[in-house]
């Protein structure tokens, strides 16, 4: 294993045990910690917004270029897996509504799956 990539797996670890213990707190009423759920979060983010800066760094790639393909990339990204996780919540929490779940998880799916042509694009 390069040193780059056990660099990247250890951070990207850090940050997502971060991330994913302040979702918890944040959402979890039992726990009554919003406040530090959200500092925990964000702390998780940051740690992954610089393993990404860490990462590219020790593989001598250049920065990336913020660009309008990047950005709706992006964007696309975020609508499946919001989409795809409020289906999945739909399901899991209301039996009366599990099939309208489905068709908001697979339309997710479908939304995620965009992202292939959008950015290796389609050719023959």
């Amino acid at each position: 294993m390069k040193k780059s990539n056990f660099v990247a797996l250890i951070l990207g670890t850090i940050g997502g045990v971060f991330f994913a213990l302040g979702m918890c707190m944040v959402l979890l009423p039992e726990w009554d910690m919003g406040t530090q759920g959200i500092v925990c979060g964000v702390i998780g983010l940051a740690v992954l917004l610089a393993t990404l800066l860490i990462w590219r760094r020790m593989e001598h790639k250049a920065p990336i270029k913020i660009s309008g393909k990047t950005l709706t990339a992006v964007f696309v990204g975020i609508l499946g897996a919001l989409l795809l996780g409020v289906g999945m919540c739909l399901c899991l929490l209301d039996p009366a509504k599990m099939a309208v779940g489905i068709v908001v998880g697979v339309v997710g799916i479908v939304v995620l799956l965009m992202l292939i042509p959008l950015l290796k694009g389609i050719h023959e």
